[in-house]
């Protein structure tokens, strides 16, 4: 018997505008490796792991771009719920 496995997702747009990346983007896949789940953001381009730098910069999110947040793992709800949040708080950093 399969053990049952927690699924979560959310759309998200991408505010800030340098986009997902550079800091921004490891910013994101910094907190996304303090969940057990596993993370992918899926956009028109295609299914991209949120757990990697470079698919998160292959990704190409842009300021304004639109995608979907998808986790499974006991750990999904919080994980989709708290990077969304990570997404529409990223600012510009300009030290």
């Amino acid at each position: 018997m399969k053990s049952h496995h927690h699924h979560a997702e959310r759309e998200i747009t991408i505010v800030n505008n340098l986009g997902l990346h550079a800091r921004p983007a490891a910013e994101f896949v910094k907190r996304a490796n303090s969940f057990r789940a596993e993370i992918w953001l899926v956009t028109k381009a295609g299914r991209f792991n949120a757990l990697s730098l470079i698919d998160v910069m292959r990704a190409n999110l842009d300021r304004g771009a639109v995608a979907r947040l998808e986790a499974a793992g006991v750990d999904a709800e919080k994980a989709v719920e708290r990077l969304a949040e990570v997404v529409s708080q990223l600012r510009d950093s300009y030290d």
